[in-house]
């Protein structure tokens, strides 16, 4: 049976067939539609994962992704990476957002050392509802000194609960960390032509995962992976270098050779999350800091788009994360479920039974918009949500998914009328169309306010009634 042609019935024959709703949906059938289509996990079907016999092992192998899913870290601050299904996210969706992690080298003083880890930990924005952080921390030797390495690593546990990657290629060196910070099971980097076997060693000593590096060959990698899955190590990250400037076209090449070896050729002895390394922009450079930094943040945009799971950065620079991490949000969407925020009744500011009531949908760009430009402007008013399955106001209403028939059921929903003692509602002026019906619908008179919520504003000084209509 072939991954590539799986249907429902192909599950639900492997299934208990018993429609005892343990797993949260109506019917057997339900349930093996949803596992297709990778919204629900296997092991919510209790009777089969309790027992694990057979048909149990049949399906994992036809739905195990096709790149491993790795964890990196313990407990509540563990990052997952990899576990991807599609080569390109319309397929299906993307899963487990490439983590960034941002060195740390074990020759910084102190003070730099906790600067740069906190400033990684206080990385936050909020974007249509969704906070933005970075993930790890990547703890470099650069001096080569097992001894300085694991003060580095001490001093970073003191500082961090977050995960973290050992950088070096001396095995002493790496297991002088490991000494420290081996129960957190932290990635190793990296396991190289010429010390595989030492770091196959500590990785099954400590149980943790580990980077297979093979710059720029292909071929190497592969047979490494080999070597390395035979020698008992499963938990694998490939890295088949990262170059700019003029190395630029084979970097983007491996990766996407990778990931289509993976998924459309079924190679499993490249179905492993690829790490990149943005970090390498900062190699050689001699100049303004800047530029670095602005080669450094293109790169990484290339690899979030090409395939990378994981990658270390230097820049800490808003400028550079910011864009990079709202990018990265936007990739790892589900394409098939628009951001919708819950619908609902929403009070700004300071308002009474007076103010100005308006309205607008649930799609979550569309309301952050709106409310950042309401709460901007110190507007006292009321908002109603209401649900249009996640579309914009425009959209909604072209698609009839926001009609006036449902506008009129959400302030019936929300009591609106109690809420306020008028009955004046302010609608979207891309929702214009349906003003008269509304009308009718609601028994509320409407107005139609601006085209942008920028103008909301000016248009509520200017337009709102001294005394509304009641």
């Amino acid at each position: 049976m072939s991954k590539a042609h799986l249907s429902p019935i192909d599950v639900y024959k492997l299934l208990p067939r018993t429609n005892c709703k343990e797993c949260g949906e109506e019917n057997c059938m339900a349930f093996a539609t949803k596992l297709v289509n990778r919204e629900v996990f296997l092991d919510h079907c209790l009777p089969l994962a309790e027992k694990k016999e057979a048909n149990y092992q049949t399906l994992w192998e036809l739905l195990k992704p096709p790149v491993k899913e790795i964890t990196i870290g313990t407990g509540n601050a563990a990052v997952k990476i990899g576990g991807k299904e599609v080569m390109y996210r319309h397929e299906l969706t993307y899963v487990n957002p490439t983590a960034i992690a941002i060195d740390v080298t074990d020759e910084m003083e102190d003070d730099e050392f906790k600067k740069r880890v906190k400033g990684v930990e206080d990385f936050s924005y909020t974007y249509i509802g969704i906070n933005l952080s970075l993930d790890m921390i990547a703890i470099r030797s650069t001096s080569n000194d097992p001894l300085r390495f694991s003060s580095a690593v001490k001093r970073f546990m003191e500082t961090s609960s977050l995960p973290a990657i050992l950088c070096s290629f001396n095995p002493d060196v790496i297991e002088n960390g490991l000494l420290v910070l081996g129960k957190n099971r932290p990635l190793i980097y990296a396991a190289t032509e010429d010390n595989w076997r030492d770091m196959a060693d500590l990785a099954l000593m400590y149980d943790c995962p580990l980077v297979v590096f093979a710059p720029n060959d292909l071929t190497l990698l592969k047979s490494m992976t080999r070597t390395l899955l035979e020698y008992g190590v499963e938990d694998l990250v490939i890295d088949p270098g990262t170059f700019s400037d003029e190395g630029l076209s084979d970097t983007v090449n491996n990766f996407t050779i990778l990931r289509k070896a993976a998924i459309r050729e079924g190679d499993e002895l490249l179905g492993f999350p690829i790490l990149g390394v943005p970090l390498t922009a900062w190699i050689g450079h001699e100049g303004a800091p800047e530029v670095a930094i602005w080669n450094e943040t293109w790169l990484a945009s290339m690899l979030v788009t090409r395939f990378a799971d994981i990658m270390i950065m230097h820049s800490l620079d808003g400028w550079s994360q910011l864009p990079l991490t709202v990018l990265r949000n936007n990739l790892y969407t589900d394409p098939r479920k628009p951001v919708a925020v819950e619908s609902g009744l929403r009070s700004f500011g300071e308002p009474d039974e007076a103010s100005p009531l308006l309205f607008t949908t649930n799609f979550a760009l569309t309301y952050y918009t709106v409310a950042s430009d309401i709460e901007s402007s110190g507007v006292d008013c009321f908002l109603l949500v209401v649900d249009s399955e996640g579309l914009s106001v425009e959209s909604s209403v072209a698609g009839r998914k926001l009609t006036a028939d449902k506008i009129a059921e959400a302030l019936r929903e929300a009591k609106a009328e109690t809420v306020v003692k008028h009955k004046t509602l302010i609608i979207p002026g891309r929702a214009a169309r349906l003003s008269g019906e509304l009308e009718e619908a609601s028994g509320w008179e409407i107005i139609v306010g601006p085209l942008d919520s920028s103008g909301i504003p000016k248009f509520v000084k200017e337009k709102w009634p001294t005394t509304p209509s009641t």
